[in-house]
């Protein structure tokens, strides 16, 4: 399928009324699927080199999207984000205990059909489980866990103005590697303080 190959599909369908009144639901509507849009948004090319400096620096990187499994594993892969072909969607994260959820996001690495949410609810149980959460968004719906997360970061040119607004800090240019240039720069200014205490 073009999910499996990156692709964000989105299915058309129309329906005509004939009748005076509108259905109450508008799954009453007697749909007819007219074809699918596929949407091909790739990695940033330095998102890979990224991904890998986190590694580097022992820092996991976890994918949490609201697109189609298929879709979140094929960006997995490009980017190089470690998973055993294993994933979580949002509904599987709300429909399990808090002890299932924290024992399941210590090994998952790729969560689908994410909405906020599900979203929030991870961040939170990574960090009842003792990690130091920081969340990349630039969306309305990533909105509760980049509020939620130790640091929130959001992206400043296709950042919605509320995922900015709600961030601990915001990349002007959308740059994944200035992350890892800004926790290498703490974490030597850390160490300097803490020698001179």
């Amino acid at each position: 399928t073009q999910a499996s190959k990156g692709y964000r599909v989105i299915g058309v369908a129309s329906a005509v009324c004939t009748e005076g009144e509108l259905p109450s639901n508008q799954d009453d509507f007697n749909w007819k699927l007219e074809g699918f849009i596929c949407l091909y948004d790739p990695p940033k090319q330095s998102a890979k080199a990224a991904i890998a400096r986190f590694g580097e620096a022992k820092i996991a990187v976890k994918l949490l999207t609201g697109d189609y499994p298929e879709t979140a594993v094929n960006i997995a892969e490009q980017v190089g984000i470690p998973f055993n072909r294993y994933f979580l969607t949002g509904d599987q994260v709300m429909s399990m205990s808090d002890d299932e959820l924290s024992s399941a996001v210590k090994t998952t690495n790729i969560f689908a059909r994410m909405f906020p949410d599900a979203k929030e609810r991870v961040v939170k149980c990574l960090q009842a489980n003792g990690e130091l959460v920081a969340m990349t968004g630039d969306g309305v719906n990533d909105a509760p866990a980049l509020k939620a997360a130790d640091i929130g970061i959001a992206m400043g040119q296709k950042g919605a103005e509320l995922a900015r607004s709600v961030a601990d800090l915001v990349i002007t240019d959308d740059n994944l590697e200035k992350m890892v240039e800004a926790v290498k720069q703490g974490r030597k200014i850390f160490i300097n303080v803490k020698k001179s205490i």
